[in-house]
């Protein structure tokens, strides 16, 4: 059976500073992102992009939406293998490469997750269980370039 999952947000320009879009440089890029129930996520474009530094940017939430998806599949797939999971941190990357005619693409994220598991007889379970997450996450399903990992296990 197919299931369909539908999602919603409203994107609020907030950048007009007085004359609108009149120039490149006559308005901010602010955004706020809202989803109902959810605390306003502040974004904009990134710095090179005239952006504003302290707010979140498309590509740390694609980043970010990657690295989150693949942590919560993991996770998973570890219960479902029976390996007990006590801390994971993930140290994500992500390449853009500009075109030179104002366009651009991701050409790679990588995935730097540090985990640890309660037992030393986990560790093979644990490595294993990321190409397993990496199957199931559906954002990672989802992009058109490669989404890699260079994990570490260890027991804590």
């Amino acid at each position: 059976m197919h299931r369909e999952h539908r999602y919603a947000l409203t994107a609020t320009w907030t950048g007009n500073l007085g004359s609108g879009t009149s120039g490149y440089r006559e308005y901010s890029r602010d955004v706020t992102i809202e989803v109902d129930g959810k605390p306003a996520l502040l974004a904009s474009s990134d710095k090179p992009f005239r952006g504003d530094p302290e707010r979140w940017n498309p590509e740390d939430m694609l980043i970010a939406a990657l690295s989150e998806c693949h942590l919560l599949s993991y996770l998973h797939a570890c219960v479902v293998a029976g390996v007990v999971v006590t801390s994971y941190v993930d140290e994500a990357t992500g390449l853009m490469v500009e075109d030179g005619a104002s366009g651009g693409q991701f050409a790679e994220v990588v995935l730097r997750p540090r985990v640890t598991v309660a037992d030393a007889s986990m560790i093979e379970a644990a490595e294993a269980a990321h190409e397993t997450a990496h199957g199931w996450c559906f954002i990672a399903r989802s992009v058109n370039f490669p989404v890699r990992h260079e994990a570490t296990v260890t027991v804590g």
